[in-house]
């Protein structure tokens, strides 16, 4: 039995009349079905050409795109996590998104590292609840050419774990939601009138850092005062710190 005639026509790759139906009703049924999202691609600040990674990104634009995600039941991945560094969330989730919605929106503005599909490190912010996940892999064959086609990313993610990255997007929920959860050290530098800072010696990049740069001002909830005051270090500077021991 050969291929459906009124879509394919003996056309092995299908035809364009009927590709552009398919994608036209998967683009409806995301938008039907899917969630509201924040696309956030990511600028590489000083990358490592030898390594191909930069360990500082920038993120200076949002784009509001429709996603699917994939886990309809809610987040997968190990879930909460109890280490000897304290409550660790290791979510993951699978956003679908369109390939034709993706270039219209994101790879037209010219903001990404990758004009021909969604790049790893790229971050997804997801409001419903106001979670940020970075990019880890994208999947571009699944499903695999339906009438002779590809039609959507599948986009697998995974909670962001915040460093020094810089939020500047314009979008106040984001802006503000990483604001006191990246530490960025270069929004603490001693700035020079012109804008330019100000640097320890004249080929020195380490800058001057004000004293404001506090981690306990800037995240109110870390408990290092109180390790400190309740861990008891032992002096092992004597022969036996626990006493002599009588024979």
């Amino acid at each position: 039995m050969a291929t459906n005639f009124f879509f394919q026509s003996g056309i092995p790759g299908g035809r364009s009349s009927e590709q552009l139906l398919m994608e036209d009703i998967i683009i409806e049924c995301l938008r039907m079905y899917g969630f509201d999202t924040y696309y956030i691609p990511r600028q590489a600040v000083n990358e490592d050409d030898i390594l191909g990674e930069d360990v500082l990104n920038k993120y200076t634009s949002a784009f509001s795109l429709e996603m699917y995600m994939q886990n309809v039941t809610g987040f997968e991945g190990d879930g909460d996590l109890m280490s000897k560094f304290g409550v660790e969330i290791r979510d993951t989730a699978t956003f679908i998104v369109s390939r034709r919605r993706w270039g219209e929106v994101i790879a037209r503005s010219g903001d990404a590292v990758l004009t021909t599909r969604p790049a790893e490190g790229d971050i997804i912010y997801f409001p419903l609840t106001k979670a940020f996940f970075e990019i880890k892999f994208v999947e571009s064959t699944d499903p695999f050419f339906q009438v002779g086609k590809l039609y959507v990313y599948k986009l697998q993610c995974e909670l962001m774990q915040y460093s020094s990255e810089i939020f500047d997007t314009g979008v106040s929920e984001i802006d503000d939601n990483t604001s006191n959860k990246s530490a960025d050290i270069n929004a603490f530098n001693l700035l020079l009138q012109n804008g330019d800072r100000a640097l320890l010696e004249e080929y020195s990049p380490a800058g001057i850092i004000l004293q404001s740069y506090n981690l306990g001002t800037i995240f109110p909830d870390v408990d290092n005062e109180d390790f400190r005051g309740e861990i008891s270090v032992l002096d092992f500077s004597e022969r036996n710190p626990f006493g002599e021991i009588n024979v």
